[in-house]
């Protein structure tokens, strides 16, 4: 009861922007009270020093680990959960660079050149995952010196990154162009609810009347209700965190595939394999191969 209690807090974030200083920088551990399902008015850009994990930005789910560097639009729902033994904590899991939208197009007016950021700024609406080794390399050193200097300077070396960034090809829009964020903070209340509960037990024979139960609305409400705010129907969600825990046995143990499927909540083979194909393109067999072919590279 007391856990439920406490994914609670109000999910709506109030970024202290103080008035002297045009971003934010904070970092903090995990577990932490700001890790949790939820929203605010700025961009926050996201770096992960440590842990893995699955990330959740809009309607995309995924996995994380040291150097992910993500950058989210304004209210757009996210939250990062480390997998972690418990009672483990770690000291610094994240690093993270906040600042307005009103401070975005302030510099464009000034600016000229500021405007060519456009397009970069519309895919931050959906969140971008930056993917290039070398240029995360270079950002994980800017972010050092943003945390570490102030005034003048941290603006100077704020833009350096977002040049870097800007200019980086290799990259993955996060969320649906069909998900429209959801700024409500009773509607949130009851999400962060349902997901939290999904990613406890997506490995047991999980159903959406359960979940509905667990969050006090009829199947039939809650149905439309989840689709509407995730842009996926429940059972699509609960698959793509199945399918997104099989990849990390079938990559990092050795695993028998068919005890993989059961584990992680399937109890059909054939729709577990049907399931995998449709969302990574490739059998498990072949993701396993994929996977070993890439770690003996390394």
């Amino acid at each position: 009861m007391s856990s439920s209690k406490q994914r609670l807090q109000p999910e709506f974030e109030w970024v202290d922007q103080q008035g002297d200083e045009s971003i934010r920088y904070l970092d903090h551990g995990y577990p932490s009270p700001l890790v949790r399902w939820h929203y605010h008015e700025e961009y926050e850009l996201h770096l992960i020093t440590a842990t893995s994990g699955k990330v959740f930005v809009g309607d995309y789910i995924g996995n994380f680990s040291p150097d992910s560097l993500i950058l989210v639009g304004p209210n757009l729902p996210h939250n990062w959960i480390s997998q972690l033994d418990k009672g483990e904590r770690v000291e610094l899991r994240d690093r993270v660079i906040n600042f307005s939208h009103e401070f975005v197009k302030g510099c464009e007016s000034f600016f000229p050149e500021a405007r060519l950021l456009a397009p970069f700024w519309e895919r931050a609406q959906y969140g971008i995952e930056f993917l290039n080794p070398d240029s995360i390399a270079r950002a994980v050193e800017l972010f050092e010196d943003i945390a570490t200097s102030g005034g003048f300077r941290r603006l100077t070396r704020f833009w350096t990154l977002i040049e870097l960034l800007a200019g980086i090809d290799d990259y993955r829009v996060l969320s649906s162009s069909t998900y429209i964020p959801i700024t409500d903070e009773k509607i949130l209340h009851r999400l962060n609810l349902a997901v939290n509960y999904i990613f406890e037990s997506y490995d047991t024979s999980i159903s959406l009347e359960e979940v509905a139960d667990h969050v006090n609305m009829g199947p039939t409400y809650f149905s439309k209700f989840f689709r509407k705010a995730t842009g996926q129907r429940f059972i699509e969600f609960v698959n793509t965190l199945r399918i997104n825990k099989a990849c990390e046995h079938l990559a990092h143990t050795d695993e028998p595939i068919t005890e993989i499927c059961f584990s992680v909540g399937f109890n059909n083979i054939a729709n577990f394999n049907r399931r995998f194909f449709h969302l990574k393109k490739m059998t498990p067999s072949d993701y396993r191969k994929a996977s070993m072919d890439v770690l003996y590279r390394g």
